[in-house]
C-alpha cells in the first residue's frame, strides 16, 4: 500500500496506526534517504505499542531497546555496518528471540538475514514536507 505524508506527525501517525496489527516477533525493515522519516516513523511505532520513552536513532549505539510497551521494541540503525553478518555480532537472533518487534532502519546493509520483514520505504515527495511511503508485507496500516 502507498501512503501520502504531508508531516512529520502524518508520518508518525501512520507508525502508529501499523503498531496495532504488529505481534511478537515482527521485523520492520526501513529504507530510504538519510532524513526521510524512518526514525519519526519509528516514534509512531512505538507510541503505538504504549512506549512513552522518549525515540531516538541508534545511530551510534546501533541498536535502542524500549520496553515499556505491550511488546519490546528493538530500534535498530545498521547505516555504520559493512556487512549482514555483523548483525550477528550485535546478538540479532537474541533480540528475534525476545518476543518484540525489531523497526531496522537502512535495512539494505541487512539483507539476507532479514526474513520476511514488513518493508516500509519512505521516499521524499514533491513538497520539502511530504513523504511517499509504501508498505508491503503481511500487515498494512
Amino acid at each position: 500500500m502507498e501512503y501520502l505524508s504531508n508531516s512529520e506527525a502524518e508520518t508518525e501517525a501512520l507508525g502508529e496506526a501499523l503498531a496495532g496489527r504488529l505481534t511478537a516477533g515482527d521485523v520492520i525493515a526501513f529504507s530510504g534517504d538519510l532524513g526521510a522519516g524512518k526514525t519519526a516513523f519509528t516514534r509512531g511505532l512505538a507510541r503505538g505499542l504504549g512506549v512513552t520513552e522518549r525515540v531516538t536513532s541508534p545511530t551510534f549505539t546501533i541498536v535502542n531497546e524500549y520496553l515499556g510497551g505491550r511488546l519490546p521494541l528493538f530500534h535498530f540503525d545498521l547505516y555504520r555496518l559493512s556487512s549482514a553478518e555483523e548483525l550477528f555480532d550485535i546478538g540479532w537472533e537474541d533480540y528475534l528471540d525476545r518476543g518484540g518487534v525489531c523497526a531496522v532502519e537502512w535495512s539494505e546493509n541487512g539483507e539476507g538475514v532479514l526474513e520476511d520483514p514488513i518493508r516500509v520505504d519512505i521516499r521524499r515527495g514533491a513538497a520539502d514536507d511530504q513523504r511517499v511511503i509504501t508498505i508491503t508485507g503481511e500487515r498494512t496500516v
